[in-house]
This record gives structure tokens, C-alpha cells and sequence, in this order.
């Protein structure tokens, strides 16, 4: 009878025993890190080859001392001495008698050996590469509300790489002409990850990038996705004619959905409503919840995620669209309905982002009627956004709803003062604020 061999290191037999996958042992790790060092680019990191290293035992020497640090923090009984070492007598491992493992080994396997079989075969690469990469982005953009903006650029970017190392291996022009197309779609989630952590220029650089792929491929969804991205890049940056010009000419490219159609209109409700257009924001408005023709395109619907529009964050970017033409009665009621549409979802498809910029927006509402203890309720939910998911739209409006409580009029009212407090405390540990520059940010995220 055979026996399942003892493991080379202490570390794999506690990822053994806890039932660590690749996947889950790194985001403990990473938490680990953030909980020692804050949000930092600069925090360890630990890549899928060398946590094989690390538990097979083949390491010569320690890793450096802040990695060591982040290890002793997620197993605080053992020094990293004794995680590289051989598990001592005694210790035994409750693992199963399978490879808990092997769901992440036959993956990466599957594509070492993909890209093997890729490698023979000369002028183009086999279509379903093609179609891994599809796979890959819709993945990225499905998941995007449920990922931190640092762990999402992170992936995009390797995804790039990915995609731009495939398109110098065919010469076949449909071939060339997907993996545009695909890198134009990787651009435009690494420009809204970049927005959300506050790097409004990078932003603005891979909107125009994604808007060049769109038009080289002539994939006209992907190019109005684009300028969208630019019209409200550029009404946070403060360019507000350049806005209303960037969301006039999204409009007007054709093959797009009514889930495009419906973003863009409300993008440029917004723009019109910083130019202090307000008759041109309400009919944008008005436009944008009245697309019901049953239109679809390939970006906004059949790969939705990042790139859909669904009917709660719409809800949420007119009543801040609301809010800037100085109607709090629709802003408050359009914030509610945000909310509405957002508890009917299942856990797992809630967005964070739309959770917390419309409970802030009817916060904003309610204090424009002087009533702070309206404000402090309705703020309730934003209190428990994770650090790491508090993005630049969450925190311009909380920001917005401080300067707003910092006015004469609040001095000296306790709750008052108390609830600015609070939202300073909530934005000093948000990415825009700890790894993000420090921009003015003039407007509210759509």
C-alpha cells in the first residue's frame, strides 16, 4: 500500500493542511502584507513559480525580510527558519491523499503546453489561443467589481503582455486584427483601474490607447467606450468644454447596444451638467433611461463586467448628475433607486463602487436639506467598503459631503463635526489617497 510522501517544508505542509491553492494562499499573503505595510507598490509579492519553490523545498536561503515578515504574519506559531525547513516529527498533515494543487498545476501546465503547440505553427497561431485570451478578458471584466483596482491593473497588464507576444507570432490579418481588438479591450480595463486609483493622466493614456485600437479595427463599441472614458476623465480633470466634446462624439459612432447607448448618455448628462448646461443634462438624462430597443453589441453585453452599464449604476450616475444641477429631490430618489436595484442581486455581483457612491449621493441629498442626521444614516453602508476597494468615485463624493459639512454653519455641531471626522478617516486609508497621487478631483465618478 502506498503512502502519500511527507512534504519537503513545513510551509507546504500547513498549505496542505489549510488547503492553500496557489490563488488563495496569495491573496492571504497580500493581506498579510497590507496589514504590516499598509497599501504599498512596493509590498512583497509572491508569483505562482516561486510559491512552487517555496514549498518544494527548492530554495537556497531565506527570501528577503519583509517577505520573511509577511510569512511569520500569516503563520505567527513559526519563524520563516523553520516554514523553509523540513516539518519536524510529529507534525502531520490532515491534507486529503490527492494533490490539493492540482486544479492550479493542470492549469498552468495546460498553458505551457498551449503555448508550446502555438509554437509550430509558423505564420499563425491556433484560434483557440485566441479564443483563451477572450476567455482571459472576460474574465478580467466580470470580475473587475470584485478585485481590487491594484490586483486588476496587475493582470491586465500581464494580460497585454500576453496578447502583444501573440501578435508577433502570426502574420494572418483576421488573427491580428482579434488581438487588436483584444488589446484595445485590456487598455481600456487597466484605464478605469487606473482611475479608480486616482492616476487620472495614466488614465486618460490608456483611454486613448483602447480609442486607437478601436479605430485601427475598426470596432466602432470599443472606440465609443473609449471616449466615454475620456469625457468623464476629462470633467474630473477639470476640462469641462473637452468633456461635453468627447461624450457628443461617443454618441455618434455606430453598433452600439442600448447598454452602450445608455452609459454614454449619462456620461454626457454629466459633462452638460459641469458646463452648466442643465437643460442639455436633464434631456441626456431623460435619454439615457429610454434605450429599450433591444440592441446589443460584442463589448457591452456580450462581454459585459467593466464594460456593461447595468440599471443600478445608472441609477446612481443621474442623481449625481443630479446633485450638480442643484436637484436633491432626484438625486435622493435616484440614489434610493440605485440601492433598490443593487440588494435584488445576489452578494457575489454587488458592486462596492455602486454601493457606496449612491448611499453617498443621498447622503449629499439629505444635507442640502440640512438634515445631518439623514446624512449620517444614509452613509452607513459606505462604512463598510474594504480599504482596498475604496475607489476615486467613493471618494470624491464622501470628500465632497466633508467640504460640505466644513462650512461655518457646522462649526461647533457635534454631529456634524463627528461625521466629518469619520469620512476624513475613511479616505485617508483608500488607495487614491495612500498609493494614488494627489490630485484635485473636481467632479463625482460615473
Amino acid at each position: 500500500m502506498s503512502t502519500k510522501p511527507k512534504p519537503n517544508t513545513l510551509l507546504k505542509l500547513l498549505c496542505d493542511r489549510e488547503r492553500l491553492t496557489y490563488r488563495k494562499f496569495n491573496d492571504r499573503f497580500t493581506n498579510a502584507g497590507m496589514e504590516l505595510f499598509g497599501q504599498s507598490p512596493n509590498n512583497p509579492t509572491v508569483g505562482e513559480p516561486q510559491f512552487r519553490r517555496w514549498t518544494a523545498g527548492n530554495l537556497v536561503g531565506l527570501p528577503g525580510a519583509d517577505t520573511c515578515a509577511v510569512l511569520e504574519r500569516m503563520f505567527p506559531q513559526y519563524t520563516a527558519e523553520q516554514l523553509f525547513a523540513p516539518p519536524p516529527n510529529g507534525i502531520e498533515s490532515q491534507a486529503p491523499a490527492y494533490d490539493l494543487d492540482l486544479e492550479e498545476r493542470i492549469r498552468m501546465t495546460a498553458r505551457e503546453a498551449h503555448n508550446h503547440a502555438d509554437a509550430t505553427a509558423g505564420q499563425s497561431i491556433s484560434d483557440s489561443t485566441i479564443e483563451e485570451l477572450r476567455d482571459q478578458v472576460v474574465t478580467l471584466s466580470r470580475r473587475y467589481h470584485r478585485v481590487p483596482p491594484v490586483k486588476t491593473f496587475d493582470e491586465a497588464d500581464a494580460l497585454r503582455l500576453e496578447v502583444e507576444f501573440h501578435r508577433d507570432r502570426t502574420h494572418s490579418p483576421v488573427q491580428l486584427q482579434a488581438l487588436m481588438v483584444l488589446n484595445g479591450q485590456v487598455a481600456a480595463i487597466m484605464s478605469a483601474a487606473c482611475f479608480d486609483l486616482g492616476y487620472l493622466s495614466h488614465a486618460r493614456s490608456f483611454a486613448r490607447s483602447a480609442a486607437k485600437y478601436g479605430e485601427n479595427s475598426r470596432f466602432t463599441p470599443l472606440r465609443a467606450f473609449a471616449d466615454g472614458s475620456l469625457a468623464y476623465i476629462a470633467y474630473h480633470a477639470g476640462d469641462r468644454t473637452e468633456a461635453v466634446a468627447k461624450a457628443e462624439r461617443a454618441i455618434t459612432h455606430g453598433g452600439l447596444g442600448d447598454v452602450g447607448e445608455r452609459r454614454l448618455r449619462s456620461i454626457q448628462a454629466r459633462a452638460y451638467a459641469h458646463l452648466g448646461d442643465i437643460e442639455s443634462a436633464r434631456r441626456a438624462m431623460l435619454l439615457s433611461e429610454d434605450t429599450g430597443r433591444d440592441r446589443v453589441d460584442e463589448l457591452h453585453d456580450e462581454i459585459g463586467g467593466e464594460f456593461a452599464f447595468a440599471q443600478e449604476r445608472l441609477a446612481m450616475s443621474n442623481a449625481t448628475t443630479a446633485l450638480i444641477i442643484g436637484d436633491s429631490d432626484m438625486a435622493e430618489t435616484a440614489g434610493r433607486r440605485a440601492l433598490a436595484l443593487l440588494e435584488q442581486k445576489p452578494q457575489e455581483a454587488q458592486s462596492a463602487h455602486v454601493r457606496g457612491g449612491a448611499a453617498a449621493d443621498v447622503a449629499m441629498a439629505r444635507l442640502l436639506a440640512n438634515d445631518v442626521e439623514g446624512a449620517d444614516e444614509a452613509l452607513r453602508p459606505v462604512w463598510e467598503i474594504p480599504r482596498e476597494q475604496r475607489t476615486t468615485g467613493i471618494v470624491v463624493r464622501t470628500a465632497q459631503i466633508q467640504r460640505h459639512l466644513s462650512r461655518p454653519t457646522y462649526h461647533g455641531a457635534g454631529a456634524a463635526v463627528h461625521l466629518r471626522q469619520r469620512i476624513e478617516d475613511f479616505n485617508r486609508f483608500s488607495p487614491p489617497y495612500q498609493i494614488g497621487p494627489h490630485v484635485g478631483l473636481l467632479a463625482i465618478e460615473a
